[in-house]
């Protein structure tokens, strides 16, 4: 019973990540405040070009079971799909250098690990597509 509860609480910890710097437990008042602010307009950001991924996928799979086949749309389609995996990873990329420089050189280290340990996955760790998914 005590098992149950302790991954329990590590799911509800985990089901409150919105970001990785929510993955440093340390973070003074001010950090986490800067971060909210932060977030205000990343995260709108990042949820529309989610949701712009999803739609072209879904474009993308009726597309490609419709008899015949129109290889020049499809390709059309994946092209767009391609654009917003781009924009994705870039706003990813400029969010993370920007919650970098909020951090001590401790604090980056450990920003370091879980970048690493996020993105070996091969995705983009909590901010990528398959995260709004859970």
């Amino acid at each position: 019973m005590l098992t149950y509860f302790r991954f329990k609480k590590i799911r509800e910890k985990q089901s409150r990540v919105k970001g990785y710097l929510d993955l440093i437990p340390d973070l003074t008042q001010n950090q986490r405040g800067q971060v909210e602010k932060i977030r205000k307009g990343f995260l709108p950001r990042v949820e529309g070009i989610r949701r712009n991924l999803y739609v072209r996928r879904a474009e993308l799979a009726e597309l490609l079971f419709t008899e015949p086949a129109d290889r020049s749309e499809i390709t059309e389609v994946s092209q767009k799909i391609l654009y917003h995996q781009s924009e994705l990873e870039n706003e990813v990329i400029a969010h993370i250098l920007e919650e970098k420089e909020l951090l001590s050189p401790m604090q980056k280290r450990k920003f370091y690990e879980i970048i690493v340990r996020e993105f070996s996955s091969g995705g983009l760790g909590v901010h990528d597509v398959r995260a709004g998914k859970k």
